[in-house]
């Protein structure tokens, strides 16, 4: 375990990834889910995460890992299309992972998962925080759209507003 890596994330306060997406961001992250999920049948999430919690550093747990992590604990795969995609951003490390359910993955392929991280990730290095959380969005919006479209009922099976831990 590198403890250099672990008293940093060990140290670093919660509210600071309120700097990066503060109150009127979240607002507008928020605002794109919803009008995002009027689309598609599918749900997205968004957390971001200042830090990795010591138990994962303990335990030498991966960035992916706590995605993976998080989509099961907000229930992320328990819709009703298997359309479930969450967004993950760990400030710390600059890490950005995207964890999609099997119905949406299995349209898209891993590729297109990672393009958009790429993009992402570009756009957060660039200071873009806002901007490329909002394109990478409108980008899963689109192939969401091409393979879940909005039927009759198109109900909102999990909250829009993001996640900041």
């Amino acid at each position: 375990m590198d403890l250099v890596r672990f008293f940093r994330h060990a140290l670093l306060p919660p509210w600071w990834a309120m700097r990066v997406f503060p109150k009127a961001a979240q607002a507008a992250v928020e605002a794109a889910i919803a009008a995002s999920e009027r689309r598609h049948t599918g749900e997205l999430r968004f957390v971001v995460e200042a830090a990795l919690p010591p138990a994962h550093l303990l335990a030498g747990r991966s960035a992916r890992a706590r995605a993976i992590d998080l989509f099961a604990q907000l229930r992320v795969w328990d819709t009703e299309a298997n359309s479930g995609v969450l967004i993950y951003v760990q400030l710390l490390d600059r890490k950005v992972e995207i964890v999609a359910d099997r119905g949406i993955d299995a349209r898209v392929g891993h590729a297109f998962w990672e393009a958009v991280c790429g993009r992402l990730q570009t756009a957060f290095r660039a200071g873009r925080f806002e901007a490329g959380a909002l394109a990478a969005i409108d980008e899963i919006t689109a192939a969401l759209a091409a393979h879940f479209p909005p039927g009759a009922d198109n109900p909102n099976e999990l909250p829009d507003r993001p996640v900041v831990l």
